[in-house]
């Protein structure tokens, strides 16, 4: 790769944001060179609608460059009575309405018959104009520039507005071009997409090594010779002869969840309000938190403000049963599908905290789950866990230790992110030079060798909080 070189000659695009393009190559309005699909959300009360055969897909389904399934299924029934449509495979499927949006634009090629909720759009390729894989690269490689043409600023909802999209102009090379372009993306992707995905599973087995740490810490102790006696829950087992096995309630002077409603964010506001996506074991992600404005975090804190030391638990969605303390000198509030907890001062707050971040708590939540697509654990449930509970100083030890055991973990793991990040912008790099015609691929696409004629591999790419956030946005807008 490293040998590219640019085009012979080029000429000027008469767009901002592509400058100059290969002097053979065309710019084309998107309208010209695909067809418009949109999609809509079968009424939840007529049973008739769902579980059917049909995958009904929304933005919580992309999770990579193909989508063969979608959580939620449909019947033929929930299209002829509904907004949404049938989409025949090879569409460029886009969320067109999300809060990912400010940031990423997910985009994929459906391989199956599929249906689409009101978030998506499907832009069906005209065949002797535009290959749908290359037409797929050139947003993924291009998302910044057109999150900013496509969008309306200063908006409340992020979403891409139809007029936008069908009117920008795209690079449009020969058709031939454009298979060779995607052929060598391909390639590339796929090799991408391996090393990531190494990296993805070396920190799962890190995560499980902090897991095991912690877990025999907050069950055992310290003492690898102490005294145990059955604990009587069933999750739990043993623990030492001296704890106590006490329910959350006991130990909490406050159990608070939510507001039931989503908050109106604002890129000006000053207070992160956290959601599950904000949330990773033992740690806030606050920098990548939305924020609301005063008005809003007062109203989203009415029933207790989270100052430092409170527990904040993801009680809802594919993130659920996730636990991270409020650091010092922080104000926020919590979002839908979240709640907090205050530990008595009595007790170590962190303690609990890597506890509800164990198997044996997440099992006592996962025995109560409702829903399936969007599963959530009642609050009576959460406020009966059962937890171990040593003494106030062997907690404050335990915690100690904690600590400086999962040190080295953790270094590896923002080792192996970084890596991950590096990953993903020489990537997206790469795509941008190629589909806009900074890079000439051809002669190098010729030479790759032939692909299976097997389903293409989905090697998924979205972090947990980007799956988290697309999950969160469209289940807001099927309740709306």
């Amino acid at each position: 790769m490293d040998a590219l070189k640019p085009y012979p000659s080029y000429k000027e695009a008469g767009v901002d944001w592509l400058g100059r393009v290969p002097a053979h190559w065309e710019v084309r309005k998107l309208k010209n060179t695909v067809s418009f699909l949109g999609g809509g959300t079968p009424s939840k009360a007529n049973t008739a609608f769902w579980n059917g055969t049909i995958p009904w897909v929304s933005p919580k389904d992309m999770r990579g460059p193909w989508i063969s399934s979608a959580t939620d299924y449909i019947t033929q029934e929930a299209v002829w009575g509904s907004a949404t449509s049938v989409i025949p495979p090879h569409a460029v499927i886009l969320v067109v309405r999300s809060g990912i949006l400010r940031r990423t634009i997910p985009v994929a090629i459906n391989i199956v018959e599929v249906a689409l909720n009101q978030d998506m759009k499907a832009l069906r390729p005209k065949r002797d104009l535009i290959v749908g894989e290359y037409l797929r690269a050139l947003i993924q490689g291009n998302e910044t520039a057109l999150i900013a043409e496509w969008t309306k600023q200063g908006a409340t909802v992020e979403s891409i507005e139809h007029e936008f999209l069908a009117n920008s102009r795209i690079p449009l090379p020969p058709l031939f071009e454009q298979r060779f372009i995607a052929r060598f993306l391909d390639h590339a992707d796929r090799r991408i997409r391996r090393y990531i995905r190494a990296k993805r599973r070396l920190i799962a087995l890190l995560n499980e090594q902090k897991q095991a740490i912690i877990h025999g810490a907050v069950t055992r102790g310290l003492d690898p010779n102490v005294r145990l006696k059955p604990s009587g829950v069933e999750w739990l087992g043993d623990v030492p002869e001296h704890w106590e096995v006490v329910r959350l309630k006991v130990i909490a002077t406050h159990i608070v969840d939510c507001l039931h409603a989503t908050p109106v964010y604002s890129n000006e506001g000053e207070y992160p309000a956290i959601r599950t996506a904000d949330v990773q074991a033992g740690q806030l992600l606050l920098a990548t938190a939305r924020r609301v404005s005063e008005e809003q975090y007062r109203a989203w804190t009415a029933r207790m403000p989270p100052t430092a030391g409170d527990i904040l638990y993801t009680r809802e969605g594919e993130r659920f049963g996730l636990a991270a303390l409020v650091p010092p000198g922080v104000q926020l509030c919590i979002s839908q599908r979240m709640m907090a907890f205050r530990i008595h001062e009595r007790q170590v707050s962190a303690y609990f905290m890597w506890q509800i971040n164990c198997q044996h708590v997440y099992a006592q939540a996962a025995a109560d789950l409702i829903g399936a697509a969007a599963p959530h654990v009642n609050v009576s449930r959460i406020r009966n866990f059962w937890l171990a509970k040593p003494p106030k100083p062997e907690q404050a030890q335990i915690v100690a230790m904690i600590e400086r055991a999962i040190t080295q973990p953790d270094t590896l793991i923002s080792k192996a992110r970084g890596e991950i990040t590096l990953l993903q912008e020489y990537r997206t790099r790469l795509i941008a030079d190629v589909v806009t015609g900074k890079l000439d691929v051809r002669e190098a696409a010729a030479k790759l060798p032939e692909e299976s004629d097997e389903e293409p591999e989905n090697l998924e790419d979205s972090t947990d909080e980007e799956i988290s956030e697309s999950e969160e946005e469209s289940e807001d807008s099927d309740e709306n």
